[in-house]
């Protein structure tokens, strides 16, 4: 007996997100070999490398239904690979003073930022992501402030990152209904390269043969993280429920922090698995709509 369209698409979502988790521990792996822009340049231009066979081979295109495509591939190619280029660069600054599970939660909180975001654009809101945003914020601070209220550099940065990411998902929900969603995927992917490259040789020591040490966690960054999660995500999504697709997506945070446990033996304090709890929950919550069916 074979597993339908809808729990089939559940399990490749599930597999994203465990793709994006694991990746948190191959960027501060990357890291200890080359500097984190050089990381990102190289890994999203092996990701832009991987959708092109995708896009020269699709056999059904996508109905576009504005004739200015192409205006809008570039223009909106262009401001998300800005914003992915800001997003992903303080978030792997951020790694450089967080561990990995913590930048797997705070990253995800862009699952409630953007609903809040969408306050301002005349879209409804309700009570659970209200709530959600209240056990997020409260989750943020138990991981990441301590005791003495001190809060750590790197989550900050790391929140900079998931702030970006909301204004990011805000230009894709613009853009892509307008554009072939590939094609906004590879320009955006090749002007974030570009931008990481430009900042690489003023402020990273790039080297080829850092590169090479660095091959292993570039190429999952690259190929499995940007390239064939993100393509898992744009095919898939057309076969499940939106809100059913965000919350497993957001289990990335959980194989964040798996994965800092397992691989790099980040230590978990009660305080910190707490925060994570309450931020979990909340961003779950936040994708919750009372009057639709998961």
């Amino acid at each position: 007996m074979g597993i339908d369209k809808s729990k089939k698409s559940d399990l490749l979502l599930l597999l994203a997100a465990a793709i994006w988790g694991f990746a948190f521990v191959a960027q501060k792996i990357g890291m200890d070999y080359v500097g984190p822009f050089t990381y990102n340049g190289v890994r999203f231009a092996l990701g832009a490398l991987v959708l092109i066979p995708f896009i020269a081979f699709k056999k059904n295109p996508e109905n576009i239904p504005h004739p200015d495509e192409k205006k809008y591939l570039f223009k909106g190619g262009s401001i998300a690979g800005v914003l992915l280029f800001a997003g992903v660069s303080s978030q792997q600054l951020g790694l450089i003073y967080t561990t990995a599970g913590n930048a797997g939660f705070i990253t995800g909180l862009y699952v409630v930022f953007v609903p809040i975001a969408g306050l301002f654009l005349g879209h409804k809101t309700n009570w659970l992501i209200w709530t959600g945003v209240l056990l997020a914020g409260i989750g943020l601070y138990f991981l990441s402030v301590t005791a003495d209220s001190q809060i750590n550099k790197g989550d900050l940065l790391v929140l900079i990152c998931a702030i970006v990411w909301t204004f990011h998902v805000l230009v894709i929900a613009k853009y892509s209904p307008l554009v072939d969603t590939l094609k906004l995927a590879f320009i955006q992917f090749v002007v974030c390269s570009l931008l990481c490259m430009s900042f690489a040789f003023i402020f990273d020591d790039v080297s080829i043969k850092g590169i090479i040490d660095a091959a292993l966690p570039i190429a999952y960054g690259g190929f499995l993280s940007v390239g064939i999660a993100y393509t898992l995500q744009v095919f898939v999504q057309k076969n499940a429920h939106p809100t059913a697709a965000a919350i497993i997506l957001s289990l990335e945070s959980v194989f964040a922090a798996i994965g800092g446990w397992i691989f790099l033996s980040e230590p978990a304090s009660l305080r910190g698995i707490f925060g994570a709890a309450l931020m979990f929950a909340g961003m779950i919550l936040a994708q919750i709509n009372p009057r639709k069916k998961l």
